[in-house]
């Protein structure tokens, strides 16, 4: 089968689920040279859109995906990692998930996690994540 990377200027949408829980960790977007490296790795390498580059999560925090499998979606434009996550967290803003907020009735977010890392002892301050 092949992934329609095309339906969307060469990128696919990946959502990231912890192969253990089933939790979603984060969403990232893969063009065919990321998927290709992520295959090839079995760690999840992504297509920046704004570094305009390949990026391997964990690059700088060392908190890297293991691929165990990947799936794709009914219409071939979206893909789903499952994966066993290394460190204490996937978010840079140090949770274990990029989704600890949650809209509230009235409009209002809070956040619903606690915090798994210090990020600022893991990230160079200014640096893009």
């Amino acid at each position: 089968m092949e992934i329609a990377f095309e339906k969307s200027g060469g990128l696919v949408p990946a959502i990231i689920q912890d192969g253990r829980t089933g939790e979603v960790l984060m969403l990232g977007f893969m063009n065919a040279e990321a998927l290709a490296e992520t295959q090839r790795t079995r760690e999840a390498v992504f297509f920046s859109r704004s570094r305009e580059r390949l990026w391997k999560k964990g690059e700088s925090s060392g908190h890297v995906l293991r691929v165990l499998e990947i799936r794709i979606d009914c219409d071939a434009d979206t893909l789903l990692l499952r994966v066993e996550p290394v460190g204490p967290g996937v978010c840079h803003e140090g949770y274990s998930s990029c989704f600890f907020r949650q809209i509230e009735e009235n409009g209002s977010v809070r956040t619903v996690a606690a915090r798994t890392f210090d990020p600022t002892k893991v990230y160079a301050p200014g640096a893009k994540r």
